[in-house]
């Protein structure tokens, strides 16, 4: 495998795939973007536009846009962007081969708890994976504001040879080796975001919501070390970071999706129809169980799932977690 690098493809055509589109494409390189959707393919090479997923956004003419998965065989590496529950379906047709592949959906697998890690192993065995997770609003990484990451791979000389390929004066990658924390916290916090938005949407003020971030954390916390992550990966940008981040925020998909829980919209009203995904609803019961399995307490993450399936209403499940045995904290 060549560690120069020089061609790059993105898998993915929504919001996150055509920010980090742009950001590759920000130093002169070309980028080929693959998108599912005829019209977002259109767009971006006709008038280097994705009105569909990132309006008013101006894209650099370097990004070239394809619907053909086999395209990207003559790519060094692919930034693969498509969402947790169809990563497994979407490597399956890619030409992955030894190339690295950088993995961008946060979440977990449903029906086998796989981390996107395992799932990119299984589809890809001869391939590198690293995992680039962190606080990140694609509008603004697309506009190059300040953005600070975490690139996680286990082979210490690919994460470097990645991390020098994509950084940019406005996007700079922190490296790792800890994959499963990197992809831990990702996960974890989209869930813990739906709550924070159900806090919002409740009117519960900013004391629940600041109370909420802290022991979601805490539940983060004690997965990711059940699972073998390092604390300081969860304590960083791809764990706090980007639990402040989504926790605080409506530009955040599954802020929104809370914080129309929190209004009394039914779960089944607010996910149709969606464009995009708020991964945080079909993370919720599989991590539910993967905590089961591993014995941790995740209390938060029980009540987000009780309020997406509609078995309980805000003021019960706000009622059950005030209502818990008191405890010492940080445990």
């Amino acid at each position: 495998m060549s560690m120069a690098l020089e061609r790059l493809g993105v898998i993915g055509g929504g919001a996150w795939g055509t920010a980090m589109a742009q950001v590759i494409a920000s130093d002169g390189s070309d980028v080929l973007l693959w998108a599912r959707e005829t019209e977002v393919v259109e767009a971006v090479n006709a008038d280097h536009a994705n009105p569909l997923f990132l309006p008013n956004v101006p894209l650099s003419d370097r990004i070239r846009a394809t619907g053909d998965l086999g395209a990207l065989a003559d790519c060094d590496a692919l930034v693969v962007v498509a969402p947790a529950q169809f990563l497994g379906a979407v490597l399956a047709e890619a030409p992955c081969g030894d190339r690295p592949l950088v993995l961008c959906a946060k979440g977990i697998e449903a029906g086998t708890q796989r981390l996107m890690s395992e799932v990119a192993a299984d589809a890809a065995p001869a391939a590198p994976i690293a995992v680039l997770s962190g606080p990140t609003f694609a509008h603004e990484v697309a506009a190059g504001h300040p953005t600070a990451i975490t690139l996680a791979c286990a082979d210490e000389a690919v994460g470097l040879a990645l991390a020098e390929r994509l950084r940019r004066p406005g996007f700079r990658p922190y490296l790792s080796q800890d994959v499963v924390g990197a992809e831990i916290g990702g996960a974890v916090k989209n869930v813990l975001a739906i709550a924070c938005g159900v806090v919002e949407g409740a009117g519960l003020g900013q004391n629940a919501r600041a109370a909420l971030i802290s022991r979601g954390f805490a539940e983060m916390t004690r997965f990711g070390l059940a699972r073998g992550a390092r604390a300081e990966t969860l304590a960083g940008l791809s764990g706090l970071g980007d639990l402040v981040l989504t926790c605080s925020s409506s530009s955040s998909r599954n802020f929104s999706l809370g914080k129309g829980l929190g209004q009394g919209i039914p779960a089944a009203d607010l996910l149709r129809d969606r464009r995009t995904v708020a991964e945080g609803a079909a993370t919720a019961p599989v991590l539910a169980d993967a905590a089961r399995a591993a014995a941790v307490d995740m209390p938060i993450v029980d009540a987000v799932c009780a309020l997406l399936a509609g078995q309980a209403m805000v003021s019960e499940v706000v009622t059950a977690l005030l209502s818990r045995p008191l405890k010492q904290e940080g445990r």
